[in-house]
């Protein structure tokens, strides 16, 4: 199943964190996408909180196309805001061009996501690609942030030789040296009466392996193995600790910069999403078997308020637009997108009811869900 940060429950509800607590930095509205910042997006409620989510080529600086694209979106939140009388509308898109302007000087991901409401502004370079668009709803739009936390899960990355090993936390594009104390570890040499040897690579291999057993109590989370042969076969060979090992990146990496480093990880992660992703498949359809699965949206968005949600998988690039009826538990299909009693994308609600109830998110790819359904929720026993 997919590993989901156990902190990914939104608190606070209703609140405004300040900016202090979004992890901002002084003079910026850059916010790093992690567990906790999420949650906190997720727990803001005002009318109306804008979302702008766009791809842009990574790079060091934001080229021209997509600064238009972003100009783009703004233009179409201003429409939006003036359409249904806003009468802040003026501070709000200030403060989000103000975002804009900062986030195009900056370097790039993949995409570039803005949230501003009347008590809070910020934005994040996210390492997935997202669908364009303007998002304007009493809730930020945090799916994309959810996202990309599912494809870059908190991990370890153990860089190894024949005679050293590092040990660094991954969480996005951030790699950290791990505070445990036993790392960074050197291979010994030791003394005898015919001069200085170095121990064993077996020996320096096992002490190697005690100090990960020991990080990884602390810092539990998949493990990444970045070095060369035959050192890599050796240490997996005697390790005891390599039972939630992701992948191999191969080569000594020891001095390898930390950007270089994290682009070598994210195939190795993918790979291992994947096989988290039909462990998450085989879960639905062992729920199947007892009638605890919904395939549809309505039945779920239901189910997800009054039962006991369990697990929701969801195509990555299912939207569904809707209306909710007067009793607020029935969710009507909508195509006036832009009207302002429609949810703009009631999967990005559901995400978060479930997250809020205390079950887990499956991302899959379009078509992996059985007859052509685009979404199922399991339910926890009565």
């Amino acid at each position: 199943m997919t590993d989901v940060p156990s902190t990914l429950r939104p608190n606070n509800c209703g609140a405004s964190p300040d900016a202090s607590v979004l992890g901002t930095t002084e003079g910026s509205h850059v916010i790093p996408v992690n567990a906790n910042t999420v949650t906190l997006l997720q727990s803001m409620r005002a009318d109306p909180s804008i979302s702008i989510l766009a791809n842009t080529k990574p790079g060091a600086r934001t080229g021209g196309q997509d600064i238009a694209t972003l100009r783009f979106l703004a233009g179409r939140a201003r429409q939006r805001l003036e359409t249904e009388g806003c009468t802040d509308a003026s501070a709000l898109l200030a403060a989000l061009g103000t975002m804009i302007d900062e986030a195009v000087s900056q370097p790039a991901d993949l995409a570039t996501a803005f949230f501003v409401n009347r008590a809070h502004s910020c934005w994040a370079t996210l390492p997935v690609p997202v669908i364009d668009r303007c998002v304007i709803d009493p809730t930020f739009a945090t799916r994309d942030l959810v996202r990309a936390l599912h494809h870059t899960p908190r991990h370890n990355v153990l860089l190894l030789s024949s005679d050293q090993a590092r040990l660094l936390h991954g969480h996005g594009a951030t790699l950290a040296p791990s505070s445990a104390g036993a790392f960074p570890v050197h291979r010994r040499v030791a003394d005898s009466n015919r001069g200085r040897t170095a121990v064993p690579t077996d020996a320096f291999l096992r002490r190697v392996d005690r100090a990960l057993g020991t990080a990884l109590r602390l810092n539990p989370a998949p493990l990444i193995l970045a070095a060369a042969e035959p050192t890599a076969s050796t240490f997996r060979r005697i390790s005891r600790n390599t039972a939630r090992l992701a992948g191999v990146v191969k080569g000594n990496h020891l001095t390898t910069p930390a950007a270089q480093l994290v682009e070598l990880i994210r195939p190795v992660l993918g790979g291992y999403l994947k096989s988290r992703s039909k462990e998450a498949l085989d879960h639905i359809e062992r729920r199947a078997r007892s009638g605890r699965v919904l395939r549809d949206i309505e039945s779920a968005w239901l189910a997800a308020r009054w039962e006991r949600p369990e697990m929701l998988a969801v195509e990555e690039h299912y939207y569904y637009p809707a209306r909710l009826d007067d009793t607020g538990d029935t969710l009507v299909p909508a195509q006036d997108v832009d009207h302002p009693d429609v949810i703009d994308d009631a999967v990005d609600e559901l995400i978060e009811i479930v997250l809020r109830r205390g079950g887990w998110i499956a991302l899959v790819e379009p078509g992996e869900l059985p007859d052509n359904t685009h979404l199922a929720l399991t339910l926890r026993r009565p």
